[in-house]
């Protein structure tokens, strides 16, 4: 049913399919609902993020039901339920080697950083949260994140960053990013 307003809405595919690194930094197809149109400005260039996310797309996204096809890429082996979110491929080579511990795992739908803060944490802390799960994963840990999941979609919190609809891009450092909601 959410695939068939998915189509209606955003005009175009129902699924979203991006490469993100995996475990080792090993590059797999990523799929999610999509939550925006292709909508285009005057100069035919894609528009920012704000302007592109639909209505239906916000509340797929406040409800975090735009990942439920990621369970396909868990049962694929791509991912797993609990680890780091896989991120963009380009942000590879703009890690700290500390940061790109976090690839020593496979990624996760929810994760360690997801449930302490989401989107509302800077890059930094988010990084720092994927390497101590990274050091501490255990199937307890993984109950324990995945019960505090519920918790923290049930009360939408953490959805985007402070004046964003997402996050803004990591550029590798916490006061240099590009602003792409508008």
């Amino acid at each position: 049913m959410l695939a068939a307003v998915v189509w209606i809405v955003t005009r175009g595919p129902v699924l979203y399919v991006q490469r993100r690194p995996g475990l080792g930094g090993r590059p797999f197809r990523l799929y999610k609902f999509r939550t925006m149109s292709d909508a285009l400005n005057e100069r035919g260039e894609v528009r920012c993020d704000a302007e592109r996310l639909t209505r239906f797309g916000r509340w797929l996204r406040s409800a975090s039901l735009d990942e439920l096809p990621s369970l396909f890429n868990v049962l694929r082996g791509d991912m797993s339920l609990v680890g780091p979110r896989p991120l963009l491929m380009q942000y590879l080579d703009r890690y700290t080697p500390e940061q790109a511990r976090r690839h020593e795992v496979r990624p996760g739908i929810t994760g360690w950083a997801q449930v302490n803060g989401r989107n509302a944490l800077t890059w930094e802390e988010k990084f720092k949260l994927d390497v101590w799960y990274v050091d501490h994963c255990s199937f307890w840990l993984d109950v324990k994140i995945l019960r505090m999941t519920v918790g923290k979609v049930v009360r939408r919190e953490g959805i985007s960053a402070a004046g964003h609809v997402t996050m803004p891009e990591f550029m590798g450092t916490a006061d240099s990013f590009r602003e792409t909601d508008c």
